[in-house]
């Protein structure tokens, strides 16, 4: 399910512009199309998925698949609401593929069976590794949250793939992207399942990196103890759930994280807090002895989250906690040359090696 709601494209363009401009994107490309699209949802000249698909075939077409793929995931963005932005994403998904060779890397798309609900779901996830010898490296999952997924992602994903020592799984987390699932607590059925088959693939070592929503499970990942190390970039934790952020939402975050959710029109404001209370990792951290590592980065000036929701790792054992000033939310203009130092840590903890503490 999902659905269109009210959303200035300008707004987009007012949030988003760093992110973009770091994947990649040349700044006369965006200020062209910034000057040309007037809707945020029609599917015709002037809307914003007809306009950055146009821009992506052009790139396709002169054989630059990479940024191609990238374009078209800012045409998809922000959800799947419609048929220009689910075949925006069939594009994306075609479009990366062909530019893997590009990569640097060893690369496989593979659809994993993992267990949801006494059953099981089919989940395409991107393999990435410097060598292919799975079996020889710790393993780390990867995603994005509610509105960049594991294509956007890309950048990070190589960057550890080619420096951290890991094999890295790029997914989507459920209600985003290809997860044929939608944001509920059934959800971390489908994480621990990835969890099991990293452990599976590689060496028995596994981490787990989540961006923004997806901290949210990384979050969960190293409180219950299930993997080895976490690195947690701008998480919705506890504050984030209740009404008063949710009322203060900017962007159409809020109708972003309804679709998410599995909503199929616009939900009030309690029924979308109702609908988050569920992610409250606080909870476990009562029962946590910090055995897990974990890394916590967010941006100072984060719209979307609060900071409390980062500082309140500060207090846990096996910690660090990083504030980034003059960066937003999960300090994505900052992540380039934050990109080392994460991956140094990574490679530390893994090793045990990382400082305990410290911001």
């Amino acid at each position: 399910m999902s659905y269109e709601f009210p959303v200035d494209h300008r707004g987009l363009f007012e949030e988003r512009t760093g992110q973009f401009l770091s994947f990649g994107l040349p700044v006369s490309d965006l200020e062209e199309l910034r000057a040309s699209i007037n809707s945020t949802w029609a599917d015709a000249p002037g809307g914003w998925s007809y306009e950055w698909s146009a821009l992506a075939a052009k790139y396709s077409a002169a054989g630059n698949h990479s940024l191609a793929a990238m374009i078209y995931g800012i045409a998809k963005f922000p959800v799947l609401a419609n048929e220009s932005r689910r075949r925006a994403l069939r594009n994306q998904v075609d479009e990366y593929v062909k530019s893997a060779p590009g990569f640097g890397l060893e690369f496989e798309r593979r659809v994993l069976s993992l267990p949801y609900r006494n059953g099981e779901i089919e989940l395409p996830v991107h393999i990435l590794s410097a060598d292919g010898r799975y079996e020889d490296a710790p393993v780390l999952l990867l995603s994005g949250g509610v509105d960049g997924w594991k294509m956007d992602m890309h950048p990070l994903a190589s960057a550890f793939a080619k420096n951290a020592g890991v094999t890295v799984i790029a997914f989507d987390q459920p209600g985003t992207g290809e997860s044929p699932v939608p944001l509920d607590a059934f959800g971390d059925e489908v994480i621990d399942g990835l969890v099991s088959t990293a452990r599976a693939l590689g060496n028995g070592q596994v981490a787990h990196l989540g961006v923004s929503f997806g901290g949210n499970f990384a979050v969960r990942s190293g409180l219950i103890g299930a993997v080895d190390a976490v690195i947690n970039i701008g998480a919705p934790v506890k504050g984030a759930f209740e009404t008063a952020n949710a009322e203060r939402l900017v962007y159409g975050m809020g109708d972003i994280v309804g679709n998410a959710l599995g909503f199929d029109a616009p939900a009030t404001k309690e029924a979308l807090v109702q609908g988050l209370r569920a992610f409250d990792r606080s909870v476990l951290m009562t029962a946590d002895d910090g055995r897990t590592p974990m890394l916590v980065v967010n941006g100072a000036d984060d719209v979307h989250i609060p900071l409390s929701d980062t500082t309140l790792f500060e207090e846990r054992p096996n910690t660090q906690v990083h504030v980034i000033p003059d960066a937003g939310h999960c300090a994505v203009t900052k992540l380039p040359e934050l990109t080392p130092m994460m991956i140094d840590w990574l490679r530390d903890a893994l090793s045990g090696t990382a400082p305990r503490t410290g911001r």
